[in-house]
C-alpha cells in the first residue's frame, strides 16, 4: 500500500494516543507502521529532500494538527498525550478525522489563520495539496521548480552552437571536481573528432587516470546501442577504461543495457540528468533566492532546575 497521507493518519494517531500515559513520536510511528503493515521499502521511503522518512514526517504532522485542534495535550518535544476533547471525539466513533473535521474546533481555525492569513479581498481557493504535509508541499514545489528549470536548460543547450555546447560539457566535470581548474579542463576541448571522442579530462589533479567524454547535442533522436558501440570501440582501441557519453536527448533501453555488460566503464548522461547536474553544480544557472527550513530547538526550551 502507498504511505498514507497525514490526514489519513490523524485518526490512527489519536487512537494510539488514547493508550494510557505519554507516548513518543517514535513509538507512534513504529506502532502504526506495524498496524498498517507497511513494507520495509515503504518505511524506508524518504521525503524528496532526503532529510526524513516520509512516514515519520506524516505521523509528526498528523500529531501537530491534532494538537492545534485541542485533541492532544501540549507536552514535551516529540511526545504526545490525549486530551479530554480527544477522548470525547473517539467516543463518537468518527469514520475519519481530517482537516474538514478539525474545522469544528475554534483553536484549529485560529491556528490556520495564523499560519496562512487570508489575502484582502480574495476568496480562499481549494487546496489540492492538503493531503501533503507543509514540509512535503515545500519539497513538492521545489521539485517542480527544479524540473521546470531543467527543461529550460535542455532547450538552451539544444539551441546553442556545437562549440559552446562542447565547452559546457567540459566545464561541468571541472565544477564537480574532476580535472583540476576550469581552465585546465577547457584545454581538453581541442581534442575533438578523434574516433568519436569529444574531450579528455583528468580524473584527479595529478592526472593518474583520464576520462574520455563524448557529447551529442541532439534534439529528438535517441542515442542507440550502435552509437555507444562506436564510442566503446574507440576507447578499446586506445586501451582506455573509462568514458562518459552525454546527450541532450535520451538513450534507448538497448543502449542502457549494453553498457551494463561490457568490460570498460561507460556512464550515460541523458539530457535530464545533465540539466540536473548543472543545477547542482551551478553551471549555467544562478541563485535568485534561498529559504531556510527551521524547527524548534528543544534544548533551548528545556527548563532545568537545581
Amino acid at each position: 500500500m502507498p504511505v498514507p497521507d497525514f490526514q489519513t493518519l490523524m485518526l490512527p494517531v489519536l487512537r494510539f494516543a488514547n493508550e494510557q500515559g505519554e507516548h513518543t513520536l517514535r513509538e507512534a510511528t513504529d506502532f502504526l507502521a506495524g498496524e498498517l503493515e507497511l513494507t520495509p521499502e515503504e518505511k524506508a521511503q524518504r521525503l524528496p529532500s532526503g532529510r526524513q522518512p516520509t512516514f515519520y514526517n506524516r505521523v509528526s504532522w498528523a500529531r501537530g494538527y491534532l494538537k492545534q485542534a485541542g485533541l492532544l495535550e501540549p507536552t514535551r518535544h516529540n511526545h504526545m498525550t490525549i486530551s479530554g476533547r480527544g477522548r470525547q471525539v473517539l467516543s463518537s466513533a468518527p469514520p475519519k478525522i481530517d482537516i474538514k473535521f478539525l474545522e469544528q474546533f475554534p483553536e484549529y481555525n485560529a491556528f490556520r489563520k495564523r499560519v496562512r492569513p487570508a489575502k484582502e479581498g480574495a476568496t480562499e481557493a481549494a487546496e489540492p495539496e492538503d493531503h501533503l504535509t507543509p514540509e512535503a508541499s515545500l519539497d513538492s514545489a521545489y521539485r517542480r521548480t527544479r524540473d521546470e528549470l531543467a527543461g529550460e536548460l535542455i532547450d538552451h543547450m539544444r539551441r546553442s552552437s556545437p562549440t559552446f555546447f562542447e565547452q559546457l560539457v567540459m566545464e561541468l566535470p571541472a565544477s564537480i571536481g574532476y580535472g583540476g581548474s576550469r581552465a585546465e579542463a577547457a584545454r581538453a576541448v581541442g581534442q575533438t573528432g578523434d574516433e568519436g571522442i569529444g574531450g579528455i579530462i583528468d580524473e584527479d589533479r595529478l592526472g593518474l587516470d583520464s576520462i574520455y567524454i563524448q557529447a551529442k547535442r541532439w534534439s529528438d533522436n535517441p542515442v542507440r546501442r550502435t552509437d555507444i558501440q562506436q564510442f566503446v570501440r574507440a576507447l578499446q582501441d586506445k586501451r582506455l577504461r573509462k568514458g562518459v557519453d552525454i546527450t541532450t536527448s535520451r538513450f534507448t533501453d538497448d543502449a542502457k543495457q549494453y553498457v551494463l555488460n561490457i568490460d570498460v566503464k561507460v556512464v550515460l548522461v541523458d539530457g535530464n540528468r545533465l540539466a540536473h547536474l548543472m543545477i547542482d553544480h551551478n553551471v549555467g544557472v544562478s541563485t535568485v533566492a534561498r529559504y531556510e527550513l527551521k524547527k524548534i530547538d528543544s534544548d533551548y526550551f528545556s527548563e532545568t532546575s537545581d
